[in-house]
């Protein structure tokens, strides 16, 4: 059991009652949607009654560093009153400061805590304080809408993605860890959560759970639920090789992208809409970058500069062409849509 990626479900017995057994259905779909990514199982214990949650809890959390073991909590107010559920948060972070991790714990914000969203409040607890450092799922909003609705299931997918990309990459270069930038065991020696095995080793075929390091991430949210409210706000303020997550809103900020970033929507496409009159809506000045998941719109005439656009793999992005002078806009309204890397983009031409 300690050779497979695993988790563990941490929540209040009587939030599931009170939903209707939706908690028990969200740990069932997101097991499912992993294995669909995957094509490997991601068991997720729920119950700390049953006699399974307390063998694999021995095995895995308090006799051996081999397995990667994950804890999704489900954060609601009930949560921090629940002794059971912090006494589970704190073995976990008790586990990650002894492998030297940060990426064990993945919340999930249900329905919404004074503890997280009281700034005084969530200095004063120190568990809320470790919470709110992480990149949850937020789910505040999804649990009124039924497990077949579109943006239930994508945002499932994206935390199957997110759960995917950090712990199933998959070696597919004889070349050495070292040459490739990933940490991997060596031959004949298992790799702990750590993903501190000695590189330099060939990398061995087949799949094993290696770690990857998140670039930093700012959340934008328009009601102010996040780091920044505004696109370019976070722009501003991010580092070369930061990650952007916009939340779904409208956002009418003209915006220059000057270094190296990435612009992702969080959430499904036509709800996160950047809409500029009369004016370019994202404009690209660095070499590189990476844009999804955006609606973006012009309306009104189009500049005669350059245009962002981006490439089909999503991988880069940058200023692209100059148009020549052609005369006079034509009289009639022209809407034009670009589909690269999951942008939709609209833009108006020659509105009389």
């Amino acid at each position: 059991m300690t050779g497979t990626v695993a988790a563990f479900m941490s929540y209040v017995h009587l939030d599931d009652e009170h939903e209707g057994g939706q908690l028990s259905q969200f740990r069932a779909r997101l097991s499912a949607e992993v294995r669909m990514q995957t094509g490997e199982d991601f068991p997720i214990f729920q119950d700390r009654n049953d006699i399974a949650w307390g063998q694999n809890w021995r095995s895995r959390i308090e006799e051996t560093l081999d397995s990667t073991t994950l804890l999704i909590p489900i954060i609601t107010p009930s949560f921090f009153r629940s002794p059971a559920c912090c006494e589970e948060v704190s073995r976990f972070l008790e586990r990650e400061r002894r492998l030297n991790r940060t990426d064990l714990i993945l919340p999930v914000y249900y329905i919404s805590a004074p503890e997280l969203d009281d700034p005084t409040q969530r200095e004063a607890d120190p568990l809320a304080r470790v919470l709110a450092e992480r990149q949850f799922g937020d789910w505040r909003e999804l649990r009124f809408e039924p497990f077949s609705a579109p943006a239930v299931r994508r945002a499932l997918a994206n935390l199957a993605g997110r759960l995917r990309d950090s712990f199933w990459r998959v070696e597919t270069s004889g070349e050495p860890a070292s040459r490739l930038g990933v940490a991997v065991a060596p031959r004949g020696r298992k790799a702990s959560d750590g993903g501190e095995a000695e590189a330099g080793g060939p990398a061995g075929a087949g799949r094993r759970p290696v770690v990857k390091k998140e670039p930093p991430t700012h959340v934008v949210d328009p009601f102010h639920r996040g780091d920044f409210a505004t696109i370019g706000a976070a722009i501003e303020a991010a580092s070369p090789g930061d990650r952007i997550l916009v939340r779904p809103g409208l956002y009418e900020d003209a915006l220059v992208i000057d270094k190296p970033l990435e612009l992702l929507g969080d959430g499904d496409v036509s709800d996160i809409v950047i809409q500029v009159a009369n004016g370019t809506a994202l404009m690209f000045r660095a070499n590189i970058g990476r844009v999804a998941n955006l609606t973006i719109r012009n309306f009104g005439e189009e500049p005669p500069g350059s245009e962002s656009t981006s490439s089909r793999d999503g991988s880069s992005s940058r200023a692209a062409t100059s148009r020549a002078a052609a005369g006079p806009a034509s009289p009639y309204a022209a809407a034009r849509t670009l589909a690269c890397a999951g942008i939709t983009s609209t833009t108006a031409l020659g509105v009389a």
